[in-house]
């Protein structure tokens, strides 16, 4: 007899899952429903659906052939019957079926399973605040909405768009509408930086500046408290605590919550916070009841703690482990070290593991290191300055996390992928990132790239040898100089720094690394010294010679590059 499968859920997970079952059981029945129009599409492609990258939606539903991936495609092609328009309501788990319910005509009928797989996703989070109800208040999760808002854009009627959310898709959505459309845009963030549950502060402020440089206006630490609207009831300001704003759109991106109501009400296992619990086979508490996606929890391999983690590419991992076990397969599916990438303005940001913040929070006795280097050699024509942050625990040296920022997206996330990898299948020191073997060759890297010299920085800072600072702690000592008395020591190319020197006269010092030995003796030996060179390098040199001479010193890590890349070189 057949096996009969049953997939609810259509975007990510669902078909994958669905078509590989398929393929290592041809006889077997699987139907695949969803609530939604379409199916099986790139969800993490509409910001640029909208921004216009993306020619036509259906370019997020095709193959890599152009085939639009629609019912027939499923029902042709895969063998897979797929139904649209269908939600499914309660799973009686004693008779094995589904309850279901056509959102077109309101009709209910059961739905029988042998295999069920739960691929219901997320949706997104909504504050309990006035106005959310307004027109022109919406989120972009899913097709239908991100073919709203670009219908919106092409016929010029949104002037102002405030986003409230500073994660990947409202960050990615700001570009967009102000990139293609030029149209203005706020970000409202509540948390005190951009991507606050994956940058660190200082990445944040480059990305914030390179928002910003494209007219984004950026506003963190602030509280969306009501919206209001119009005598036609449509929204026209946003209150936060701080300031009343006008706008004729507002996106909500918040972050998501998963659609684990129908399983928790079946009686499956669901984490405390939300999420259904899955073993390392993707089985729920129910053996026959598979489940995967935005809908589930993930052990996180570092902090061991369980993680929500929407992700199209987990979901189709996920989905691949789910279909092999359904064929008879031992597929697992262990956890994750939650790696991801975003593209802004000009920057491409990426990272993997821990943030500093969430190290602490897992117990870890961490620090964090940020560099900046060449993404290829040096002399090698059209390098860049990247960006890597590198999260590190004191006592046993081990790393937990990697961040990096970039103007070339490939080159920042080719290093963030290779430590990622470590990351998932071991538990790397610094000594193993230190040496960690990448590809060289000068149109590629340097011969010392650039995520070793993060994990030998990193190995000087956790062994005393190095004293740094973050851009955030050195702006402030330059902020707070006539209080802490704070004396500036600039070791670049005398000229770059000669024209700082001479606006702050008997408080910042041109000194080019190359002539300390004949210059030493103008550094003061009674006032505390803050080094900086283009990007930590040659400070860190001139700060164990001045340690020599009995003078202590903090540096600040990246140098002025770090420095211009958030915008507060202009502060010198």
């Amino acid at each position: 007899m057949s096996l009969n499968i049953l997939v609810i859920g259509g975007v990510a997970l669902g078909p994958k899952a669905a078509a590989r079952a398929k393929r290592l059981l041809p006889d077997a029945n699987i139907t695949l429903i969803d609530q939604g129009t379409y199916i099986s599409y790139g969800g993490c492609g509409i910001p640029y659906f909208v921004g216009g990258d993306v020619a036509d939606m259906n370019g997020l539903r095709t193959t890599v052939a152009g085939v639009v991936r629609d019912e027939a495609f499923f029902s042709e092609l895969k063998g897979v019957k797929a139904i649209c328009h269908t939600r499914a309501l309660s799973i009686d788990r004693k008779a094995k079926s589904v309850l279901v319910e056509n959102t077109k005509t309101g009709e209910q009928s059961q739905m029988p399973y042998d295999k069920l797989v739960i691929a219901t996703g997320s949706s997104p989070r909504i504050p309990p605040i006035p106005g959310t109800d307004l027109k022109n208040v919406t989120s972009v999760t899913c097709l239908e909405a991100a073919k709203a808002i670009q219908e919106q854009c092409a016929a010029r009627q949104i002037g102002h768009a405030v986003i409230i959310g500073a994660g990947f898709i409202g960050l990615e959505m700001a570009v967009a509408l102000a990139d293609m459309w030029g149209i203005e845009v706020t970000v409202i963030e509540m948390m005190d930086h951009v991507l606050p549950a994956q940058l660190c502060s200082n990445f944040a402020q480059m990305a914030k500046k390179d928002l910003e440089d494209l007219g984004v206006h950026v506003l963190c630490g602030e509280a969306v408290k009501e919206l209001k609207g119009d005598e036609n009831g449509a929204v026209c300001q946003v209150v936060t605590n701080k300031r009343v704003i006008d706008a004729d759109q507002v996106i909500f991106s918040i972050g998501v919550t998963p659609n684990d109501k129908i399983a928790a009400e079946a009686g499956i296992l669901c984490h405390p916070r939300g999420g259904i619990m899955v073993n390392s086979h993707m089985q729920t508490s129910d053996p026959d009841i598979y489940a995967g996606g935005d809908v589930v929890v993930v052990r996180n391999l570092i902090s061991g703690d369980f993680s929500f983690l929407p992700l199209g590419s987990m979901a189709n991992r996920q989905g691949r482990v789910i279909g092999t076990n359904l064929g008879g397969g031992q597929a697992t599916f262990e956890g994750v070290v939650g790696s991801w990438c975003v593209k802004l303005n000009e920057m491409y940001a990426s990272g993997a593991g821990l943030t500093l913040r969430q190290a602490k929070a897992a117990g870890f006795d961490a620090i964090e290191v940020s560099v900046e280097g060449a993404d290829k050699a040096h002399f090698y024509p059209g390098h860049t300055n990247a960006s890597i942050n590198l999260v590190v625990d004191q006592k046993s040296r081990r790393v937990l996390g990697v961040q990096g920022m970039s103007t070339d997206g490939s080159a920042i996330k080719a290093r963030t992928d290779a430590v990622a990898a470590l990351l998932q299948s071991s538990k790397p020191t610094l000594n193993e990132v230190s040496n960690l073997e990448v590809c060289y060759a000068p149109p590629f890297a340097g011969a010392m790239d650039i995520i070793n010299a993060a994990a030998n920085v990193a190995d000087n800072v956790v062994s005393g040898i190095h004293k740094g600072i973050s851009p955030d702690e050195f702006v402030k000592l330059w902020d707070e100089r006539a209080e802490n008395n704070y004396y500036f020591i600039d070791f670049r190319p005398e000229k770059a720094g000669k024209p700082i020197e001479e606006r702050h006269p008997g408080e910042y010092l041109a000194l080019a690394l190359e002539d300390f030995n004949a210059r030493k003796g103008e550094i003061p030996t009674d006032r505390p010294v803050a080094v900086v060179c283009n990007t930590g390098t040659r400070a860190f040199e001139a700060q164990l010679k001045m340690r020599e001479l009995g003078i202590d010193s903090v540096n600040v890590e990246g140098g002025f590059i770090a420095l211009r890349k958030r915008g507060d070189d202009e502060k010198f």
